[in-house]
């Protein structure tokens, strides 16, 4: 993923203070009605119901906040509406209406669920006065439940923090995003920096034709530029919904939070709005976490630096003989389980000696540092190019039989003699390579006895008068 940009998204909900409420009054009194409407119009988006069995069809089309109901209602009651409310709407209040207030009545609403109740007939001022009490209460148990959502949410991202691993990072904060959001479904997009750069894509929730689809339309040849989403926000159309779309799997909105290193790693979670609306709350959530994964990602990214810096030769740039070991024994593990073959090439300038002597250090170090560009043009990305030690350096050639080895490594020999090193007031350095081939199973089966071979092999391409190319099956 490319070096991200400014991208802001107008769809973004957000929220400064106490949202306007969403009431439902109940009552099969027009003038009642109307009287209620009038004095909370202001303050709230309302709607008017004349029975129990209209209003349980509105609340099964939207949400409402408030419920605000006569006790007594043709066909059902309001008895029955709020203990409606109690079991299929719990985030839902309501308040009670009726026309015979006393303490038992007032016992009774409460015990049915409601958080308060108002006597017939209506006084405009109280009712008003109890719908602001009832709202202010109501907001500040959300604001409560939030806050102990996002308390929740930094808990776990403790499990982020512990791990190394980029993968791993996207993967476990996709599941804690999912888990605080209360959402079944999502997709995390990440860069592999480790695996040649490449894009991958991780699913929670998707069937295997669903996985399949969508994989192919995110991490595909037209894969829409993620890396152009800069920050947590909710995407109501563009082409991620046209990705989505293409895979069969249409989102009407989708919360989209990048999660990027310092340098290369980076990727971008992504959960669909299935069923239930995101709100503000969802996206200070997304944004909280985001920001956790972020720091545990770059934390991981500056760890794998220094290691790869305590891998890395200073004078060349390559690997250093440390490194080598590494790879090769993990190769040659790998070769054993799959029964493929790798060869090994050891890597010897003739005369070296001569060229500090005559040019200098400073030079003889150029000198290296170009042998090892010409080097690394000529092996593939999925090779190891390593330092050995002093003017030695080792291939490794992944996947490749001994046959091959011999080409690439006559190849490399060619390549070297035709090139010219620089060397201040020469018109540049000619330099020839000793190279010495071993190959796995043949020659050996541990990193230490494929070593050894090439090494010896190196030594007879030097006895038989240097510049040329020897295998260890000669020895």
């Amino acid at each position: 993923m490319p070096r991200r940009h400014r991208s802001r998204s107008t769809d973004t909900p957000r929220e400064a203070g106490p949202p306007r409420a969403r009431v439902l009054i109940v009552d099969d009194s027009r003038f009642d009605r109307e009287l209620a409407l009038a004095a909370i119009a202001d303050t709230a988006d309302v709607r008017c119901c004349g029975s129990v069995e209209e209003a349980l069809e509105a609340l099964a089309r939207e949400p409402y906040d408030l419920v605000l109901t006569d006790l007594v209602l043709p066909g059902l009651s309001g008895a029955d509406l709020l203990a409606r409310l109690r079991d299929d709407y719990p985030n839902t209040d309501g308040i009670l209406i009726t026309a015979h207030a006393s303490l038992d009545s007032a016992v009774e609403a409460l015990r049915l669920g409601a958080v308060d109740y108002l006597s017939k007939p209506i006084q405009v001022a109280e009712l008003a006065h109890v719908l602001r009490r009832s709202l202010e209460r109501r907001w500040l148990q959300q604001q409560n439940l939030h806050l102990r959502r996002l308390l929740a949410t930094v808990e776990q991202c403790r499990s982020l923090s512990v791990s190394l691993d980029p993968s791993e990072i996207h993967l476990v904060a996709l599941d804690i995003l999912l888990a605080q959001l209360g959402r079944a479904r999502g997709i995390t997009v990440f860069h592999r920096v480790a695996d040649l750069g490449g894009d991958d894509v991780a699913f929670r929730g998707y069937s295997e034709p669903e996985t399949r689809a969508l994989r192919a339309q995110l991490v595909g040849e037209k894969a829409p530029d993620l890396a152009a989403i800069e920050e947590t926000t909710l995407l109501s159309s563009g082409p991620l919904h046209e990705a989505f779309a293409a895979a069969g799997s249409p989102a009407t909105k989708l919360l989209v939070a990048p999660v990027c290193g310092r340098a290369a790693e980076g990727g971008v979670l992504i959960v669909p709005e299935d069923g239930a609306r995101f709100g503000p709350r969802d996206l200070e959530v997304a944004r909280l976490l985001a920001t956790q994964a972020q720091t545990s990602l770059q934390n991981a990214e500056r760890y794998h630096q220094a290691k790869e810096r305590a891998f890395v030769d200073d004078v060349t740039g390559v690997y250093n003989a440390r490194y080598l070991f590494t790879a090769l024994d993990h190769e040659v593990r790998r070769a054993e389980r799959y029964g493929s073959e790798l060869t090994l090439l050891f890597l010897d300038v003739d005369r070296f000696k001569l060229v500090n002597d005559h040019h200098g250090h400073l030079v003889g170090s150029r000198t290296l540092r170009g042998l090892a560009d010409v080097l690394g043009r000529c092996i593939r990305q999925v090779d190891t190019l390593a330092r050995y030690g002093g003017d030695e350096f080792t291939i490794l050639l992944v996947d490749t039989s001994l046959e091959t080895g011999l080409t690439i490594a006559e190849r490399i020999r060619e390549a070297v003699a035709g090139s010219r090193f620089e060397a201040r007031g020469h018109e540049g350095l000619r330099i020839s390579l000793s190279i010495g081939v071993a190959a796995y199973p043949a020659h050996g089966d541990t990193a230490e006895t494929l070593i050894d071979m090439a090494d010896k092999a190196m030594y007879r391409a030097k006895s038989l008068g240097r510049d040329r190319v020897c295998s260890a099956s000669d020895l």
